[in-house]
């Protein structure tokens, strides 16, 4: 019985003294994932899909270092107290918000320096960071984080869970909610929805690909963040990505009719960049 409730391993395989953890598998998984539907889309909406590796190779070490040190400054009780830690990313800890913040902004520098349709560009990679969420999640349930309140096995059971599923959240001895798997699956359900939609003619401009994704994803993680039991916590009070996520929300509605008002004309996503000779 022992064996059975016993927690997966979160360490992968060991090269001498140097340990691979699942986590950073998986999250390597999902990135990876992301690049190469970026780079075909891109390249049928008219832009060369080395401008998707290049850009890649500044928004990604990026992304991770502004997702950590947006957990890390949340979080500065603990760390003001363990500075060495700070750097220990495969423990966990990377905040997929401050992420997405650095993200967007090395997207809109890199546009910019070359030329090219920002808001195009963040379409593009829009179901391409869902996709890679909806993985990544799967590096927090190795980490057995991200996790709900307590509950029993029988709720689990009833959820119809696998076994692997449902051992892996029992974390000494307690039964948790898998609230990384509710947000797993709501961005899985986002990405098939976004890629269905993008692809109907005359019906998304370009920009409201990525406004789609913010409202499906601030919508989920409101309500999914509710659940958890490690949310990164404003004045004790308040949860971040809670209130983050009704900011966004409201701010993608709002961001979305003013454009369509005040630019009319804006290219449809389907019609990509322009054509030059």
């Amino acid at each position: 019985m022992n064996a059975v409730l016993a927690a997966l391993n979160p360490v992968a395989f060991s090269i001498g003294k140097i340990e691979v953890f699942w986590y950073g598998i998986i999250i390597a998984t999902g990135v990876l994932l992301a690049i190469i539907l970026a780079i075909r889309e891109s390249e049928k909406r008219h832009i060369n899909g080395d401008y998707i590796v290049d850009m890649m190779l500044w928004a990604l070490p990026i992304s991770i270092i502004g997702a950590r040190l947006y957990y890390v400054a949340f979080e500065w009780q603990y760390y003001v107290d363990h500075p060495s830690e700070i750097i220990a990313i495969w423990n966990g800890g990377l905040a997929i918000y401050g992420g997405l913040i650095a993200g967007c902004a090395t997207i809109y520098v890199f546009t910019k320096k070359k030329g090219l349709p920002f808001w195009l560009m963040l379409d593009i990679a829009a179901p391409s960071v869902i996709i890679a969420q909806a993985i990544g999640r799967w590096g927090n349930f190795m980490n057995q984080e991200a996790h709900g309140a307590e509950t029993t096995r029988s709720f689990l059971e009833g959820l119809h869970l696998p076994t692997f599923i449902i051992d892996n959240m029992q974390i000494n001895g307690v039964y948790y909610q898998p609230t990384f798997l509710y947000e797993s699956l709501w961005n899985l359900l986002g990405f098939v929805l976004i890629l269905v939609l993008r692809q109907r003619k005359q019906l998304l401009k370009q920009g409201e690909v990525i406004f789609s994704y913010i409202i499906w994803y601030a919508f989920g993680r409101f309500f999914i963040e509710g659940m958890r039991t490690d949310s990164l916590m404003l004045f004790d009070t308040m949860r971040v990505s809670q209130l983050l996520s009704i900011v966004l929300f409201v701010g993608a509605i709002g961001l979305w009719f003013y454009r369509r008002k005040k630019y009319p004309t804006n290219r449809y996503y389907l019609e990509g960049a322009p054509i030059t000779k």
